[in-house]
């Protein structure tokens, strides 16, 4: 067993158990009805709060984690909510882990609190043309913050991913300080399209963030 694989299994199999928002990224939600349909991957699904709203929108949707003890929480939380998803136990760092990310594949991806600079070229080359990446991740701040990594060395800086995903478009990108679960986090938000040129189509986001 991975040291990370292990690592996250102690993680959600403890007493106290570790506790991911129970919501899909705000801005997925927010933005759900003009994401392209199709095919999505959910990165780090942890408990699947992401997967499992994309699979109740019709997405056909692969949810990968590298937590037996997460994705076993994953499908109890799916079934509940009848939610058909592919729940698939992979270290996406690891490439021997037996998954492959495949080039145009998919119409959505969605990545929430994985630090992952290093994995983003698969990541962005996985998207299908006109495919979109929502991307939300702890931010290192000057401010107290209660909520994400105890080291800044699993936060990203001001602006990390926004450089990293230049070659997309970027349909929002947002830093901020916000409340997840019980406490406060810095958090930053990308939404990004597999597209490009100067005259583009931009979706009319008439319902405003709750």
């Amino acid at each position: 067993m991975t040291d990370d694989r292990e690592r996250w299994n102690e993680k959600y199999s403890s007493d106290d158990q570790f506790e991911l928002p129970e919501d899909p990224i705000p801005e997925l939600e927010r933005r759900i009805d003009t994401l392209p349909d199709g095919r999505a991957l959910d990165v780090a699904t942890g408990t699947g709060r992401n997967a499992i709203c994309l699979a109740t929108q019709g997405y056909d949707v692969e949810a990968v984690d590298v937590s037996d003890e997460a994705l076993e929480r994953a499908r109890r939380w799916a079934d509940e909510r009848d939610a058909d998803v592919e729940w698939i136990r992979a270290d996406l760092t690891d490439p021997d882990s037996g998954f492959d990310l495949e080039a145009d594949a998919y119409d959505l991806i969605t990545v929430s609190f994985f630090a992952a600079l290093d994995l983003l070229p698969d990541l962005k080359e996985a998207l299908a043309p006109g495919g979109v990446l929502v991307y939300e991740h702890h931010l290192r701040s000057s401010e107290p913050v209660e909520i994400g990594p105890s080291s800044d060395r699993h936060r990203y800086r001001s602006n990390d991913l926004l450089r990293a995903c230049l070659d997309l478009t970027i349909l929002t990108y947002e830093e901020r300080r916000c409340a997840v679960n019980d406490g406060t986090a810095a958090v930053m938000t990308l939404v990004a399209r597999n597209s490009s040129g100067g005259a583009q189509s931009y979706p009319d986001l008439s319902r405003e963030r709750t």
